[in-house]
């Protein structure tokens, strides 16, 4: 169970446990003024719960192929003070339906591309690009949206450029902050927002070291 300053989330029927990634995306996706946000791939609902706690009267609909996962999340969600605001689907991107658009969809989404599937296939859907390829999330940002929303993402920074790519003339980049784990090194996360629209500036991209103040700054309404 981790504990975090308003909820807690457990995580045992996961295939992927709670971790930076989804911490970091959940502090830094710009949810203010959302009415309607879209978790794929919720996991654990963490990243949910986040958003819940950041915007005080968004719907959250979390989704996850897994249906321990959703098991987990909808626990997790029932202990939560937001509990009337986030539901659970336990269904596939390319299967869901909505009458209703989302003015954001988050993801922490599997990344591995080329690496063998472990024999554990829950843990497979969970880490491989095959149980979620980038399209069906481009995809399902072109048809789940409004016309003005938004799509934020975090994956590993040599993946991320594949992501770019995929959603290459279909969405616009906007925002992007690369993650240092280490002064002199090159970044290894980046999370990106991305709209439908395209804007006219350039796109406001930066870095940030971990531990860093402005790090600490992000994360400090959680950790406890």
């Amino acid at each position: 169970m981790f504990q975090f300053k308003q909820f807690a989330v457990a995580d045992e029927l996961c295939a992927m446990k709670v971790g930076t990634d989804g911490v970091l995306l959940g502090a830094w996706a710009d949810v203010e003024g959302d009415s309607r946000i879209l978790d794929i791939g919720t996991g654990s609902g963490l990243i949910a719960l986040m958003l819940a706690q950041r915007n005080a009267k968004a719907e959250i609909v979390a989704l996850d192929i897994d249906e321990d996962a959703t098991i987990q999340a909808q626990h997790n969600f029932s202990l939560s003070p937001w509990n009337s605001r986030l539901s659970v689907v336990h269904s596939n991107i390319t299967d869901y339906m909505s009458d209703r658009k989302f003015t954001h969809i988050v993801s922490n989404p599997p990344y591995f591309v080329d690496s063998l599937h472990s024999p554990n296939a829950a843990r497979t859907a969970a880490r491989h690009t095959s149980s979620l390829p980038f399209v069906d999330i481009v995809a399902a940002a072109e048809r789940l949206l409004e016309p003005e929303g938004r799509l934020s993402v975090i994956l590993p920074t040599d993946v991320a450029s594949m992501f770019r790519r995929e959603a290459f003339e279909r969405l616009w980049l906007t925002r992007q902050l690369d993650i240092v784990t280490k002064a002199g090194e090159p970044p290894r996360r980046t999370m990106m927002e991305f709209c439908l629209i395209q804007e006219p500036q350039m796109p406001r991209c930066a870095a940030m070291l971990m531990g860093s103040e402005e790090c600490r700054e992000l994360t400090n309404d959680f950790y406890l």
